[in-house]
């Protein structure tokens, strides 16, 4: 019985092998990279600035103001600040609809074309009013009259006035109108009262307001992807201003806003990463990073959502506020990061200030998790295949992110040589790609005019029409173009 056994384990073993071992098969197991990754939809932002401009001077910023355009001369590095896929640019309701009726589209139409011409898409939000002098429109003021107290210091204007929705909501409108979908526009942020349209008060919004202002955005934007902010820490539940809308959201007892093709998956922003300290908000045992966005994440309904919509997220002041004033240490920021990263932080607004020498290599650290990263890990395919056959690859790979990607992208190998190249696309959803481990099996049909050959074989992740690479994987032997390296393969003569 023993030898039995024995001999059926040998002759297991010798299967496995002669399997992993497979002479007509190449098998690859692709070196891991750790460099930092520009990718799309993916890590730091620029701030009402692009690639190759300069940052902030100190610990400062700027918002709201129609963007100051900087000359560049080609050279698209960033200088004290990490190079980013996306410039976040807000804008006052009032430089955008100066008078009733006139939008300003250059305000957008330039911001579009110059972050496409800095490798960036554009995240934008447009601002209902601010603090001090930056009111609404001057000419819904004068329809409103002056400006009175409200229980909320941060509104500026009646959200109930019905003149609110209809005239702000217009703009919104519009917006969506001449931009949803456009390929150079990364977001759109919700924004519907509070100062730079942050929200506060939103929880005393009466239902039929605030939903009237919620769809406006989920009705004008059906394709480009929306930011919402229902987490200010001033909402005693949060869930109130998620609850009786479109927006899919779900919460631990198993209620739910419902199900279908009518609910919208919307990402979530939060607008005051790093604030672990009594010092900002000068509240005893309060603070948002410790206090309320772990509680109210959940309590929005919003907890998973970055499954299906991306978490962008803002610095509180600026790093070296962080430094200077608060006199935080890498221990501090570590735990910042990390807590980013437990939240599946996608992108982050350090609104184009420096990032501080120090703190370089925990920033570098934190990119490479932040949002997806995706590694082969082992691929195995034919030595030799026909014209007019298919081509059989088996892959595993793992995104060692903490996010999913957001766009439709999709997988591709080709084989090329000197005289030809023959694209092989895949179908496959890489938007469910998920942290973790991922299997990439597929077959794939030549033609039959591909001529016999020897070629490498390459991969990508590209844009499906252009078939251009877009994202870059952790590993090593990454072409001039942005494909990958695998291996040899032969296409044959088909004989019949």
């Amino acid at each position: 019985m023993r030898k039995t056994l024995f001999l059926l384990a040998i002759i297991s073993l010798i299967q496995q092998f002669s399997f992993a071992q497979n002479p007509d098969h190449v098998v690859v197991r692709p070196t891991e990279i750790d460099d930092v990754l520009t990718n799309p939809g993916i890590g730091f932002t620029t701030f009402q600035r692009f690639n190759g401009d300069s940052v902030n001077e100190g610990d400062g910023w700027t918002e709201g103001f129609p963007i100051e355009y900087q000359e560049n001369d080609g050279d698209l590095t960033n200088v004290g600040y990490p190079q980013t896929t996306i410039a976040y640019y807000r804008v006052d309701w009032s430089y955008f609809e100066p008078e009733e009726g006139e939008f300003n589209w250059e305000l957008i139409d330039k911001a579009l074309k110059t972050a496409a011409e800095r490798g960036q898409t554009l995240m934008f939000r447009l601002v209902p009013y601010e603090a001090k002098d930056k009111d609404v429109p001057h000419w819904y003021r004068k329809m409103v009259g002056k400006e009175k107290g409200f229980d909320v210091r941060k509104w500026r204007v009646d959200p109930e006035n019905p003149l609110y929705v209809k005239y702000f909501g217009r703009a919104i409108a519009a917006i969506g109108q001449r931009y949803d979908g456009h390929p150079d526009l990364e977001s759109v942020d919700i924004s519907i009262v509070g100062f730079w349209g942050e929200g506060e008060g939103s929880h005393l919004l009466t239902d039929k307001t605030r939903i009237a202002l919620l769809n406006v955005y989920l009705d004008s934007f059906k394709e480009t992807i929306l930011n919402y902010q229902p987490l200010n820490g001033d909402a005693p539940d949060p869930g109130i201003l998620v609850k009786g809308t479109n927006i899919n959201a779900t919460w631990p007892d198993g209620r739910n806003n419902g199900t279908g093709p009518g609910m919208r998956h919307v990402g979530y922003r939060l607008d005051c990463m790093g604030d672990v300290t009594e010092r900002i908000f000068k509240k005893e045992g309060w603070s948002h990073m410790k206090d309320i966005y772990p509680k109210d994440i959940i309590k929005s309904g919003m907890y998973e959502s970055w499954k299906e919509a991306p978490v962008t997220m803002e610095i509180c002041w600026t790093f070296l506020r962080w430094m200077n004033m608060l006199q935080y240490d890498e221990e501090t920021v570590e735990y910042i990061f990390s807590e980013a990263l437990k939240w599946h932080i996608s992108s982050f607004n350090a609104k184009s200030s420096p990032v501080p020498e120090e703190w370089s290599p925990l920033v570098n650290k934190w990119l490479n998790k932040m949002g997806y990263r995706y590694v082969i890990r082992k691929m195995e395919y034919p030595k030799a295949v026909y014209q007019q056959g298919q081509l059989k690859v088996e892959s595993l790979w793992e995104n060692i992110g903490v996010a999913p990607i957001y766009k439709d992208y999709k997988v591709a190998v080709r084989l090329t040589n000197e005289t030809n190249t023959t694209y092989l696309m895949s179908e496959v959803d890489i938007t469910n790609w998920l942290p973790g481990d991922i299997l990439f099996d597929e077959e794939f049909y030549l033609p039959h005019d591909i001529p016999a050959g020897d070629y490498q074989l390459q991969i990508a992740i590209v844009e499906p029409v252009t078939r251009s690479a877009r994202v870059q994987l952790a590993i090593e032997g990454k072409t001039g173009d942005g494909w990958y390296d695998i291996g040899p393969i032969e296409v044959k003569e088909r004989s019949y």
